[in-house]
Parts: structure tokens; C-alpha cells; sequence
């Protein structure tokens, strides 16, 4: 008797995925671990493999299909010799439709009953759905559709905004220096990746932790947990939302390595290429807004994590040295705490170390 292949849980707290295309069809014999299928999970398109040999006898979800829940059938897979036609599931009922317009309704919440085909046959097309949504819009808004990856981060975000004590901590960081280091290492580094002033703070962040390991933390109802290792996760803008790739002990990493790796994690996160271990964890997290011309915001506590810290744009403004005006470089970066975790002592420290690294920059080399 055929046996169901269903879509997993590819990542802790996955309910639903997308199937973003079948890479066998009907008919096609596969072996044990071979890839058969890639699904989009909130942060990735990940590959779905074959737990078994056999031939796929038959897909029961479309390709395009979204909000799928976990454990739901996706196809049917029968072993050599056995019974293909054996009734192990109930057929989908079959609605004449095109490919695009089921991705559409999919997308877009709309029950494909409840639309009149206009294609040869009564086939659905792209305008039938379109005419659908045109009845949800109005003259003020047009309808644009959740991906599985916005709605589950607009309820992470809902459930840390409203369950986190959060508190914030601001701060100003001159950075003529490490302006000046930056310039001077882009010019010793043809062959490598020019670094980024978000580089340096990362680097800047992982040596702060050091000194400050009580800010690495997470938030557990039983106890809190002090991590070992220095994971620090940085905000990545994607088309579907952010993402937080993760540099692993950024602590041991020199700036120039920190560079390299952040520039290809970005890359693959834009794809919606990376791996689960690649966003997965963490301790700390980076939000940075500078290049968009941001001065100063505050950012939601990625949980369990206890703190990120916002880093706003570097700008010259004027300042008082030895009673004289002047012009200086600084950076407004403000620390969202956990109050559960952390305390305002605790996290002053963690920024004022941030923040002598950040005027003295030698040490992130």
C-alpha cells in the first residue's frame, strides 16, 4: 500500500510551509534521501528529501500551493511491486484551473469554489481571480497578499511586543576613528571583501559581550541561559521581511573574516537560500538602519534572545571639547532589554563598553 509523504516541521515553530515546486513528477521513481521537493519555510526555501524509495504515485498538492499545515499529505509513494491504485487518501476534488490562478488564490485566501471560470471549459484563469479580488478592493487600497513568511513574522513580533518587558537604553558612539580604520583596512584589502561600518560593530558587539557575558543571555521560564558561545544574529532586509543570519563565535573571528561571511549569509538570505543552522539561535542581535539615513530607533527583542541593540546613521554634529565648539562623528545606538533578564545597570555596562571599543577601534582588528 502507498505511504503518504507529508510536509514536516523543518524549523522550530514551523505550522505551515509553501510547496514552491515539485522537482519529480508522477510516475518518477526515487531513491532514499533524494530530493523531491522545495518547500518555503518563514525564512528559507528549504529541500524536501524521499524518507524511502520508491515511485511517486501520486501528487496530491500542487505546485504553488501555500499555507499548507505541517503533517499534511503532499503525494504518495509506492515500492516496487506494490498496489499503486490502493485508496489510502481521498482524492482532492480536481477544479479546472491554471497553474498561475491556483498560486493566486492560494496566496490570496480565495476559495477556488467560489469563482466562475471563464476559460475554454470553465477553466479558471489569472483575470477570474483577479475579478475576485477586485470585490475585496475599494478606491482607497489594494489587496496585497500575506506570504506564509509575513504572517509568521507578524506574529512573532505581536507575541514579543506584547509578552516582553522590554526597557531601552540610548547612547551616542563617536566614530571618527573607526571611520578612519575602515577607510584604512578597504585599502589594505583588494582581495577580500570591503568592510562595512556594520562589520565593525558586529565585531565591536562580540568583544563587548566578553566583557559582558550576563547580556548574551535567553529568557526561559524554568531559568535564564548564559550562552557559552558568542552567536550574535544581524537583521537582513529580504523582500518578504527580515531575516537574521547568524555570525557563529564572532568573539574569535577577525573583522576582516566577520566581512567575508556576513556578505554571503546576506547574499543567501535575500535567495532564501540559508540553511536552518545558519538563522537559527543566537544570542544577541544587530538591527541597523544608518544606510537609510536613520538617527535613532528602537527594535523588538528577537526571543528568547535578551537584548538587541539599533544602530542609527553616522552623522557629524556639534559638540562641546574643553568648552569649545566642534564637529564630531557620532552614531545614536539604543539597546532594547529584556527586564526579566536584564537590569539597567547591567545593560549601561554592556554599551558603554560597546561604545569605548567603538571610539578606540584598534582592538576589533
Amino acid at each position: 500500500m502507498p505511504t503518504s509523504i507529508c510536509l514536516p516541521s523543518l524549523s522550530p515553530g514551523m505550522t505551515e510551509g509553501k510547496l514552491v515546486r515539485w522537482l519529480k513528477k508522477q510516475g518518477d521513481w526515487v531513491a532514499r534521501g533524494e530530493v523531491i521537493a522545495e518547500i518555503e519555510t518563514d525564512k528559507s526555501v528549504l529541500e524536501l528529501a524521499a524518507l524511502e524509495a520508491g515511485r511517486v504515485a501520486q501528487i496530491l498538492v500542487a505546485e504553488g500551493t501555500g499555507a499548507i499545515a505541517v503533517d499534511t499529505p503532499l503525494a504518495l509513494l509506492a515500492k516496487a511491486g506494490e498496489d499503486e491504485t490502493a485508496p489510502v487518501a481521498p482524492r482532492p476534488e480536481r477544479i479546472a484551473s491554471s497553474p498561475l490562478a491556483r498560486r493566486m488564490a492560494a496566496d490570496c485566501g480565495i476559495d477556488l469554489k467560489t469563482i466562475s471560470g471563464s476559460g475554454p471549459g470553465g477553466r479558471i484563469v489569472q483575470a477570474d481571480v483577479e475579478r475576485a479580488l477586485g470585490a475585496q478592493r475599494t478606491e482607497l487600497y489594494t489587496i496585497a497578499a500575506n506570504s506564509s513568511a509575513r504572517k509568521i513574522i507578524a506574529r512573532r513580533l505581536t507575541e514579543a511586543a506584547s509578552t516582553i518587558p522590554h526597557f531601552y537604553l540610548t547612547i551616542d558612539c563617536r566614530v571618527d576613528r573607526l571611520l578612519a580604520l575602515r577607510e584604512q583596512l578597504n585599502a589594505a584589502a583588494a582581495a577580500r571583501a570591503k568592510l562595512s561600518i556594520n562589520d565593525l560593530i558586529v565585531r565591536a558587539c562580540a568583544l563587548a559581550l566578553r566583557e559582558v557575558p550576563r547580556v548574551n543571555a535567553s529568557w526561559d521560564e524554568q531559568a535564564i541561559r548564559l550562552h557559552r558561545d558568542i552567536d550574535i544574529a544581524v537583521a537582513v532586509a529580504t523582500a518578504d521581511g527580515l531575516t537574521t543570519p547568524i555570525v557563529r563565535k564572532a568573539d574569535t573571528k577577525s573583522v576582516a573574516t566577520i566581512a567575508v561571511e556576513m556578505k554571503q549569509l546576506a547574499q543567501r538570505a535575500r535567495a532564501r537560500k540559508l540553511r536552518p543552522e545558519e538563522f537559527q539561535g543566537g544570542g544577541f542581535s544587530i538591527s541597523n538602519l544608518g544606510m537609510h539615513g536613520i538617527r535613532q530607533f528602537t527594535a523588538i527583542i528577537n526571543p528568547p534572545q535578551a537584548a538587541i541593540l539599533a544602530v542609527g546613521a553616522a552623522e557629524a554634529r556639534a559638540v562641546v571639547e574643553a568648552g569649545q565648539p566642534a564637529v564630531a562623528t557620532l552614531m545614536t545606538c539604543t539597546l532594547s532589554c529584556d527586564h526579566r533578564v536584564l537590569d539597567g545597570a547591567t545593560g549601561a555596562e554592556f554599551l558603554n563598553c560597546f561604545r569605548e571599543l567603538i571610539a578606540e577601534p584598534r582592538q576589533l582588528t
